[in-house]
């Protein structure tokens, strides 16, 4: 069994510490807020954060970053979306969203430890799956949380629709990801190594 080393725990603390600040971005500057269909849609980075620790951590660290910052805000500590902590987040309807991190962070960890060349193709294309991955368990549980255990019976389309603006957002932030980290590659020489630590 792998043993932590500080640069372990440098990289999960950072990560931790890029997903509270993304949940909140929109709190402490409010002008970060995105205009969509007449709606403000607040902006929130947490899909970008957990998309890019899987690119850059692996699937191991990636997915664990995402693990310790859920159970940090099962403390009870303010560091999901609204400044909120505890277990109500996690089963609210959007808990699902939050849950999801550590899928995205794993499994885009896992696609690109297998992939010899990170080309732009690759890392927009598996960004997009990190997206995907967020949406469908996020949506998915805002279904059944509302026709469940809130007996506030909604479709699954509807369900769906509602998070439209949001996905459209986060859309727009999911290739800024692959972007970001194709220019880590060309500036950081050291990203693979980042990556093979964490296996």
């Amino acid at each position: 069994m792998q043993q932590f080393r500080a640069i372990h725990i440098t990289y999960t603390s950072l990560f931790v510490c890029l997903m509270v600040i993304g949940a909140n971005i929109a709190i402490w500057f409010p002008f970060l807020t995105v205009p969509i269909g007449g709606a403000s849609v607040p902006l929130s980075l947490q899909t970008f954060f957990a998309i890019l620790a899987g690119m850059i951590l692996g699937k191991r660290l990636g997915a664990f970053a995402m693990i310790v910052y859920i159970l940090i805000g099962l403390t009870g500590l303010p560091v999901f979306a609204g400044l909120k902590g505890g277990l109500y987040p996690m089963i609210s309807p959007t808990g699902g969203f939050i849950i999801s991190f550590v899928f995205i962070a794993f499994i885009v960890g896992w696609i690109l430890e297998n992939k010899s060349v990170y080309s732009s193709k690759n890392l927009i294309t598996v960004a997009i799956i990190g997206l995907m991955i967020n949406y469908t368990l996020g949506v998915t549980y805002m279904y059944i949380a509302m026709n469940e255990w809130l007996e506030l019976p909604i479709s699954y389309l509807t369900a769906w629709i509602g998070m439209v603006p949001f996905l459209v957002k986060d859309s727009v932030l999911t290739i800024v990801a692959a972007i970001t980290m194709m220019a880590l590659q060309k500036r950081v020489s050291s990203i693979p190594v980042i990556q093979n630590i964490s296996r």
